[in-house]
């Protein structure tokens, strides 16, 4: 299957944030990491998080947790540079965690227009895992190449909440909260002593064909080995056979759509948040597709 990526940049043009776009050009070798932290920034507050519609379907500008992943993928994007912004995000998740190490799956909100339920309901009170999760493993990426953030005592008790709630869990999790605790579990494998034991635990969770519905979502939505496991020489790669990675790898490149871009088969919540999430995940098809030696 072969990726048109001229129509890729002529969909990030017309179609994406600046945000993205920036991040587009620096997968491709075309910019520098300067206008990528311009960009960011600008979703940034005073007080070290992130806000602004950073996460797509929370429109709302204060900080939030949702937010921060964001901003972590970013970090992790221009490796081997570093960012004082990124220890400071800890900085600011650590001063918004709950007693246990965990952070709330979301935030008080200025404003819930355009906003997704699930964010406008969460319980302000107490840590979410899932969140929690995709969160850490985000900064453990971003920790591989900055000392700063590896050193950081919220992520020591984040990680550590993290691995204390998926060992005590005794049924199958939701979907996401299974993908991003595979994820995390993956980022402190070679750390962690318990995490290749918790990590064939939760595999024993997914379908033999790599497919599982998430529970509540739109009739479309599936989680599929990727999203799992989306890089090579990822210990939870041992959870799928080379020919199921490469077929998701196939079902991955032919999601192009006619435009160039990809999009999303979750619910779409606000016109601005389906655009958003559209260039935000081209960009991480075409860093999945690169990575595993599709482009």
């Amino acid at each position: 299957m072969t990726i048109e990526l001229s129509a890729v940049a002529d969909f990030m043009a017309g179609h994406a944030r600046v945000l993205d776009r920036r991040r587009f050009q620096l997968l491709m070798g075309e910019t520098g990491t300067a206008g990528v932290l311009a960009a960011v920034d600008g979703y940034r507050n005073p007080d070290g998080g992130y806000g602004w519609g950073l996460e797509p379907d929370l429109r709302s500008p204060e900080s939030q947790p949702g937010a921060a992943l964001h901003a972590f993928e970013v970090f992790e994007e221009i490796a081997p540079a570093t960012a004082p912004q990124a220890v400071a995000l800890c900085d600011w998740l650590q001063s918004v965690s709950c007693p246990d190490g965990g952070v709330p799956f979301a935030l008080p909100l200025a404003t819930a227009a355009a906003t997704a339920p699930w964010w406008k309901d969460a319980d302000r009170t107490v840590s979410s895992l899932q969140i929690t999760n995709v969160t850490a493993a985000a900064a453990h990426r971003v920790a591989a190449h900055d000392p700063a953030v590896a050193a950081h005592p919220w992520l020591a008790r984040a990680t550590r909440y993290c691995l204390d709630q998926i060992a005590a869990l005794d049924e199958a999790p939701h979907a996401y909260i299974l993908s991003f605790s595979i994820w995390l579990l993956d980022a402190v494998h070679d750390t962690c002593p318990e995490a290749a034991e918790l990590l064939t635990r939760l595999g024993a969770h997914i379908p033999a064909e790599g497919k599982l519905r998430v529970e509540g979502g739109t009739d479309d939505e599936f989680l599929h080995p990727l999203d799992f496991s989306p890089y090579p020489d990822s210990p939870s790669r041992a959870l799928f056979t080379p020919e199921q990675i490469s077929a998701d790898l196939d079902r991955l490149a032919a999601r192009q759509q006619d435009d160039g871009g990809w999009t999303v088969e979750y619910a779409k919540i606000s016109p601005a948040g389906a655009l958003e999430w559209r260039g935000a995940s081209t960009v991480r098809a075409i860093d999945i597709l690169r990575r595993n030696g599709r482009i």
